[in-house]
């Protein structure tokens, strides 16, 4: 049989993952209260704040590792075998943060989940990568990166909802088992890429390779073989690392610190967090969708790559700067998740669209290697800064940590403009230095 338009059947699907993906990651968030009151009865409230900012570097420092592993996982099974691999063992970590009783517990369940997860990102790239053309990958990757946003705004009230029926061991059991349904139609559906894959039209199946147009290698050497020192000596994909370093700690700052903030500096407890907590992730959802719907109309508006995906990314960079310096003062709750729905509208306009660099700059293989390379440094940054916010925000003040997040985003944009250069498909040289 034949099905039209299979390749947004594909990205729909790595959409649903990316949602149960973060309906998994975000459990431990909204019933940290409620956890840790039965866990740590004796404890101040910044001392678990402290606990489980050591819990969440856990799985920040794991979920970097893991995104190294996938980006090779993933170039040498196949997207199809990657997904598979990835969500059935995050769907089995999550069940069992059941059983924790104690900081070890949740670190080495966290650890497994961090891990697994990592291979939503550079196996959502490569995905796209294979079944998009270039004109319209930027689209593609707003659409994935919004389950991201859409498991933020489900995640937050349902498990909220479900502390009024069931404890928690019972809620993470529930939502692991998600991620075993989402297993049978991948498995099904995604045969293998599109070059081959018995479904596509023969009318798809030109149009996404023929807008491949990165996939045209010269000097002889087929980037798909590309070794690692290869993709690194370039400035590019240095460029494509810093600002994906420097841009993602502001996405895991509200990711993490959402409940915890509205807890702390509003009162609230885990049903309160559930009325307002989902919001700024709505904005995160719109962004995602701008950002990629944005990059596609000035591309078929005549607009090539580079001046695209500079665009876009500074115009994300811009709404967040002013948001996350109003973040200082925003006065009462609904004000402020509403400055934080900006906030995040503007990091997934830009983010989008900084994840399609790697299939910007590289094709085949090199494209999921760039992007678990990108992926693990913007995690140990992420970390680094999930570390600092106990001492940073000591007492219920917030804006040291907005403030250094107003930093990053410029320093992302730095990233793009000096280090990238002209974003096009790069010629490999055999060269054993930086070309800069």
């Amino acid at each position: 049989m034949k099905v039209k338009g299979l390749r947004w059947w594909v990205i729909g699907l790595i959409a649903l993952a990316t949602i149960i993906n973060y309906i998994d990651r975000q459990s431990i968030n909204v019933l940290w209260p409620e956890i840790s009151e039965q866990l740590y009865p004796d404890k101040t409230l910044d001392e678990r704040k402290e606990i489980y900012s050591l819990i969440s570097v856990i799985f920040v420092f794991s979920y970097a590792f893991g995104q190294a592993i996938f980006g090779k996982i993933f170039d040498w099974i196949g997207t199809r075998l990657g997904f598979g691999l990835s969500i059935g063992i995050w769907s089995v970590a999550t069940a069992l943060h059941a059983l924790a009783r104690s900081f070890a517990g949740f670190a080495i369940f966290r650890s497994i989940l961090g891990i697994a997860e990592a291979g939503n990102w550079p196996g959502a790239a490569k995905g796209n990568a294979e079944w998009f053309p270039t004109k319209e990958r930027a689209f593609a990757q707003g659409l994935f990166n919004s389950g991201a946003a859409v498991g933020g705004i489900i995640s937050i009230p349902l498990i909220a909802f479900l502390t009024v029926y069931f404890h928690w061991q019972m809620i993470f059991i529930f939502i692991g088992i998600a991620g075993f349904l989402w297993l049978l139609p991948w498995m099904y559906m995604v045969k293998s890429p599109p070059k081959h894959h018995p479904w596509i039209t023969d009318n798809e199946r030109k149009y996404i390779l023929d807008g491949q147009k990165n996939e045209e290698i010269s000097d002889g050497e087929e980037i798909e073989d590309a070794p690692s020192e290869k993709i690194l000596i370039h400035k590019q994909s240095w460029g494509v690392i810093i600002a994906s370093a420097a841009i993602d700690p502001i996405w895991w700052l509200f990711v993490f610190w959402i409940p915890i903030y509205l807890s702390e500096v509003y009162g609230m407890d885990v049903k309160g967090i559930g009325i307002y907590g989902w919001v700024p992730y709505v904005g995160a959802m719109l962004g995602a969708w701008f950002g990629g719907l944005f990059a596609q109309n000035r591309m078929k508006a005549g607009w090539d790559v580079n001046r695209t995906r500079k665009t876009v990314i500074t115009l994300g960079c811009l709404i967040m700067l002013p948001a996350l310096i109003a973040m200082a003062n925003p006065g009462e709750p609904i004000t402020a998740v509403l400055i934080m729905a900006v906030i995040l509208f503007g990091f997934q306009t830009t983010i989008g669209n900084v994840q399609t660099l790697p299939s910007d700059f590289f094709s085949g293989k090199s494209v999921g290697t760039l992007s678990g390379f990108a992926g693990m440094a913007a995690k140990l940054t992420a970390a680094g800064l999930t570390y600092l916010v106990p001492w940073l925000t000591m007492g219920g003040n917030y804006t040291p940590a907005f403030v250094i997040g107003a930093a990053l985003a410029l320093i992302a944009l730095a990233g793009v403009w000096i280090l990238c250069g002209k974003i096009e498909p790069i010629k490999l040289k055999k060269t054993s230095h930086l070309t800069f």
